[in-house]
């Protein structure tokens, strides 16, 4: 067992005062490279939580698991925290067949608080989500770029699971509403390398623009194999899974035509945005990793956790599902309240500025706009 610096922990079981909770975040794979992010951030949302009095009288403590390790000993590790009672609740950024494995696991007996942006259609007991979905998220960005940049033939780029494909044939449809077309998909293992044959499918199928559905460090590859290539100069990229960090990874060179969709970028300006920024900077310097929308979800997802069982007075499954109607909380993405089991917030649309990003437009605006 690990704890908030990734040292080692004592045995797993319970400790007097302490409300654990597992932060399951990547620190392997080709979502490794915004990791650190997802740490940090959730570290900062406990010491907050925990400067205010922590959760029912308890201090939180973080106990993390590497969620990048294969999903089944994902589960199985946060499976034994939960039956040794040394956590009390489960929360970080991780990808779709991580949550699959892990929400039947822990099912009814802790609150899960999953903060990726994924799929949709999540809807188990005790299964609360804080991020992004594609009704909300990619529908509405391929509305705008219909519109204001005539892109018809879209192509879709993913990685091989559950989030992409399912999010592909959700593509097809809003391509369809916007008067276009999905012209062609490819699928690749996670850390995939050889990205020729897609980028020779891209031109081949005429794409106007790409949906980018990969993860992390592939996410970065195929910018710089798709700019080397000269696509660049002819065929815009939308991604749902594109950070600061990512961005950065992928060099200036290698960004331009790239659009990004979240609820969160660094490059906002509202005062949540900049007063969180400011407190990340306080308690972790100048230097550290970049927080993100996919980091700082992490943070979203302890405050939201907190506010569930500070709400229900207990974190037993039955008493927060009969209280979730009722919870809000305040992060750096303004005042949200829970919907559903879904947090609902505003989506942004930002364009690649060199090594920052540019936000463009609120998506609010396209979000049931008529056909262009």
């Amino acid at each position: 067992m690990r704890r908030e610096s990734g040292g080692a922990g004592g045995p797993l079981r319970a400790e007097p005062g302490v409300l654990g909770v597992a932060l399951v975040v990547p620190r392997q794979g080709p979502a490794g490279i915004f990791g650190p992010a997802c740490e940090l951030c959730a570290r900062l949302a406990a010491d907050e939580v925990n400067a205010a009095g922590g959760v029912l009288g308890r201090e939180l403590r973080l106990v993390t698991v590497d969620g990048g390790a294969p999903p089944r000993l994902v589960a199985a590790e946060v499976e034994a925290l939960v039956a040794a009672g040394a956590v009390h609740g489960v929360t970080g950024w991780h990808i779709s067949s991580v949550r699959h494995a892990v929400a039947p696991r822990i099912a009814a007996r802790v609150p899960y608080v999953y903060t990726a942006l994924y799929e949709g259609g999540e809807d188990s007991a005790g299964v609360y989500l804080t991020s992004e979905t594609p009704d909300g998220q990619l529908r509405p960005a391929m509305r705008l770029l219909a519109a204001e940049r005539r892109v018809r033939r879209w192509y879709v780029v993913g990685n091989d699971y559950v989030w992409p494909r399912r999010t592909a044939r959700a593509a097809q449809r809003y391509a369809r509403e916007s008067g276009g077309e999905i012209c062609g998909a490819s699928y690749l293992p996670l850390g995939a390398h050889d990205f020729g044959n897609v980028l020779r499918a891209v031109e081949r199928r005429g794409a106007d623009a790409v949906v980018m559905l990969l993860v992390g460090s592939d996410a970065v590859r195929f910018n710089r194999a798709f700019a080397a290539a000269g696509l660049d100069q002819r065929c815009l990229r939308l991604s749902t899974l594109m950070d600061e960090n990512m961005l950065a990874a992928s060099g200036p060179e290698a960004t331009r035509g790239l659009s990004a969709t979240a609820g969160f970028f660094g490059a906002l300006a509202t005062a949540d945005t900049l007063d969180f920024h400011g407190r990340y900077a306080a308690r972790f310097g100048p230097d550290s990793p970049a927080p993100s929308a996919l980091g700082e979800s992490c943070y979203e997802g302890v405050l939201l956790l907190a506010a569930l069982m500070t709400r229900a007075r207990s974190w037993d499954v039955a008493a927060i599902e009969g209280a979730a109607g009722e919870v809000s909380y305040e992060g750096a993405r303004g005042l949200l309240r829970l919907a559903g089991r879904h947090v609902r917030q505003r989506i942004y649309l930002a364009e690649a500025d060199g090594l920052d990003f540019a936000v463009t437009a609120d998506l609010d605006a396209w979000s049931g706009l008529a056909r262009p």
